[in-house]
């Protein structure tokens, strides 16, 4: 076939993908499941995804859209990449869950290579953990936006990039993020991000020998000998590096 009846080919091919309902395939790298509960429930009828026609199918090589949960293992990198290239061309790539955006929790595993994007081309990003039905729909209603935008060869350039503020205004980020990280490995990712929140707060008023002395009256105010103990450790983190800096 010539190439001009190649093109011509291939657009009214695209020309045809929008009148029609946008197919759904999802591909599980080897998360945990959480994210595979909620898009259950975000294809019921309660959310019903059909009246954008979105619908589920069971073969990549019907798929408009590729949904990629979880991170990226080991024994799922070839699996993964057949379903890829099975799915016609053009085809969406969504990167579903903080394990399908980055990895998540499972970022540092031995079996673990990543997020989605150190593999395919992602075009949407739905984080969460794991992220909501609402969410879901969402991020599959800007996906079918981006199909329309590859089809019509359109490309949305920002002009004028927001700076993101501090989660914490005040305190070094490297500091914070040192902060959470050891809350969170004594205590949990929920409570351990109330308590650095709860630290940092005193970060933010004082002086370090204002920080100290207000920690140490609020140790001594803590029936809790645990909560206690995790304070004082974050205060270990938090003089250690004032006094580097000062050194």
């Amino acid at each position: 076939m010539e190439p001009e009846a190649k093109l011509q080919e291939l657009k009214a091919k695209l020309k045809n993908v929008i009148k029609r309902s946008a197919y759904l395939y999802r591909v599980d790298c080897g998360g945990c499941n959480g994210c595979e509960i909620e898009i259950f429930a975000a294809i019921s009828p309660v959310y019903d995804p059909e009246r954008f026609g979105i619908k589920i199918v069971s073969s990549p090589r019907h798929a408009d859209i590729l949904l990629f949960t979880g991170p990226m293992t080991r024994a799922m990198r070839l699996p993964a990449i057949r379903a890829y290239k099975a799915a016609p061309d053009p085809k969406i790539v969504v990167a579903y869950g903080a394990c399908g955006c980055s990895g998540g929790i499972f970022h540092d595993c031995y079996c673990v290579w990543g997020g989605i994007d150190k593999f395919f081309p992602v075009d949407v990003y739905i984080p969460g953990c794991p992220p909501t039905p609402a969410a879901t729909l969402y991020g599959l209603a800007v996906a079918l936006d981006l199909l329309h935008q590859k089809i019509k060869g359109e490309q949305f350039v920002e002009t004028e990039v927001t700076p993101v503020p501090a989660k914490y205004e005040g305190v070094c980020p490297d500091l914070a993020k040192d902060i959470e990280r050891e809350a969170r490995r004594l205590s949990g990712y929920l409570h351990g991000r109330r308590i650095a929140a709860q630290y940092l707060e005193f970060v933010k008023q004082g002086d370090p020998l204002s920080v100290d002395r207000k920690i140490k009256e609020l140790v001594k105010q803590q029936k809790d000998p645990r909560l206690a103990e995790i304070f004082l450790s974050l205060h270990k983190i938090y003089m250690e590096r004032v006094g580097h800096d000062a050194g």
